[in-house]
């Protein structure tokens, strides 16, 4: 027992150093190279020309500000669902809240072309919300709090049809902007987005951490939860709340960059184990760690344009799951 805890601050600082070099790292990637000599004469004086000044400060800081808390908050709401549901295949994305948060922007995308700065990410964020109370409603109809992750299918595939509909009806410029932030992107993010993911995984943060112990109980069953004097079913509709809110601000501004908070925590289990505090640790930092990547290939892959992330996210996710169903199957 010693030994565990012995490895776990070790494997956290590990992985703490592994996440702070990868945004030193993410900064001198990019159509304009920036040395890591530039970069450090960046932060300590001032920069070579005014050029690099503008794509260190101006572009770079605020796109991986973004993507490294938009990593960090997906994997934790995936972890956080598959832990209260106790099922691995539990995420974010398949609770409908890309969906709604689609449906939002597509309607805000039609009705208000003009505004489209604060109303796009006002309105997936409405929406995504939406989404989770109409999949909570039908849990709660059906008496059956374990059925969250089909009823968030359901919805998931109700609400894409309605946007797939009124795109179907749009002009063509706002159904292409539409489609191209569905698929996920950093484009176009601002350092004041950052303030606000931040301040919403903090709240989340604290939130998890003082109800812990009450996660944990869920590993063991309903019963023997119940038994320990937690409820089971309000704990679920608590922490799925917290994980909706957490990922439609995320989705506001970032889009739909999915298979995070499916395919981090399952890494993280293997490393750092099951329970709730190492776990959302290690998928903070990892999570981090893997959106500030895949942002780099994003916008290096193709000299002349951008990959949007939720393809290299999805591309990705399906191989790793490939993976696990045959190493499944060899055991």
């Amino acid at each position: 027992m010693s030994q565990i805890r012995f490895n776990l601050p070790v494997k956290l600082s590990l992985l703490a150093l592994l996440c702070l070099g990868s945004i030193g790292a993410a900064l001198t990637f990019g159509p304009v190279n920036i040395s890591p000599q530039q970069l450090v004469a960046c932060f300590s004086t001032t920069c070579e020309t005014p050029v690099i000044d503008m794509v260190v400060f101006q572009v770079r800081v605020p796109r991986i500000l973004v993507g490294l808390v938009a990593g960090m908050g997906l994997a934790i709401a995936g972890a956080i669902l598959q832990n209260t549901t106790r099922n691995p295949l539990a995420d974010p994305y398949l609770f409908g809240i890309v969906s709604g948060a689609g449906l939002g922007a597509t309607i805000a995308s039609i009705t208000l072309a003009n505004m489209l700065t604060l109303a796009l990410p006002l309105a997936a964020f409405l929406g995504a919300l939406f989404a989770v109370i109409i999949v909570v409603l039908i849990a709660k109809a059906l008496q059956r709090m374990e059925q969250l992750l089909l009823a968030g299918i359901a919805v998931s595939f109700m609400l894409s049809s309605i946007s797939q509909f009124l795109l179907y009806l749009g002009e063509p410029f706002a159904t292409n902007r539409v489609m191209f932030w569905l698929m996920g992107s950093l484009a176009r993010v601002e350092l004041e987005n950052f303030y606000v993911i931040s301040a919403v995984l903090f709240f989340a943060l604290a939130v998890i951490t003082a109800f812990h112990r009450h996660i944990d109980a869920l590993l063991l069953g309903d019963e023997s939860a119940a038994s320990l004097g937690v409820n089971a079913d309000k704990l679920r509709l608590i922490m799925l709340a917290l994980c909706a809110a957490l990922t439609a601000t995320i989705v506001a501004y970032c889009g739909g960059i999915g298979f995070v908070g499916l395919m981090i925590p399952h890494i993280v289990r293997q490393i750092l184990g099951v329970t709730t505090i190492p776990l959302i640790l290690g998928s903070m930092l990892i999570g981090g760690t893997f959106i500030l990547w895949v942002d780099v290939i994003a916008r290096t892959a193709l000299e002349n344009a951008e990959i949007p992330i939720g393809i290299i996210t999805s591309a990705t996710g399906s191989i790793f799951f490939l993976l696990i169903m045959y190493r499944t199957r060899k055991n």
